[in-house]
């Protein structure tokens, strides 16, 4: 073994019941923090689609959130819920907000108006009709979204590692913290393989759910 080698391929063998546990908790954060987003983005996307004068607050709310640093976020948020799992994801889910607010909403107002109307002149209900017809052709923007924050969700919840809930950023934070280069190659290089993975997943998932666009293509 060369200690001087960047990974130290034993230690990856010794550990691979660590790095199996870390993948999951790490899956797991980022899985929990999209899905809750996007479904209070879509809340709030109704809400300021049913109200337009509040979509500057809503959208301005989650702006400030997004740029709040999150080392300083989880500090925070650790002094009021602790070094928890719940701290974690209130942090990783403020990420979201502002990429889904903003793109299901403008995904809505592209649809056009002559759609619209004969989605009306059939007799559909708002409610019927935005579910049926405006989000469908709002897909695409919805799913470029999801793409953007799943992939930042994956690299953030690294950052969790400092409050004991960072699955890969266990392994860089326990790297950086011995001078151990293979614990944060590990950990960096795994979570850039996850992103990708999921970001090719997401795009095989959306041309599934929109069949139209590949044979309008």
């Amino acid at each position: 073994m060369n200690k001087d080698s960047l990974i130290w391929w034993d230690w990856v063998g010794r550990h691979t019941d660590a790095i199996r546990a870390a993948t999951v908790e790490h899956l797991r954060l980022t899985v929990i923090a999209v899905a809750v987003g996007l479904m209070l983005s879509l809340l709030l996307s109704v809400v300021a689609l049913r109200w337009r004068w509040t979509y500057t607050p809503i959208a301005g709310l989650a702006g400030v959130l997004y740029t709040i640093p999150s080392l300083a976020l989880f500090a925070v948020l650790v002094t009021i819920t602790g070094f928890t799992t719940l701290t974690a994801e209130i942090g990783l889910v403020s990420y979201t907000l502002l990429v889904f607010v903003r793109n299901i909403v403008e995904g809505i107002d592209s649809v056009p108006a002559a759609v619209r109307e004969a989605a009306d002149g059939m007799g559909l209900r708002p409610a019927h009709r935005f579910m049926t017809v405006d989000l469908p052709l709002a897909l695409p923007a919805i799913a470029a979204a999801l793409r953007i924050a799943t992939v930042t969700t994956v690299g953030l919840v690294t950052v969790t590692g400092l409050i004991g809930q960072g699955g890969y950023g266990s392994f860089i934070d326990s790297g950086l913290d011995r001078s151990f280069s293979t614990e944060v190659m590990v950990g960096g290089g795994l979570s850039v393989v996850m992103a990708v993975v999921l970001d090719v997943a997401l795009v095989g998932l959306e041309r599934v759910a929109s069949p139209w666009r590949q044979a309008t293509a």
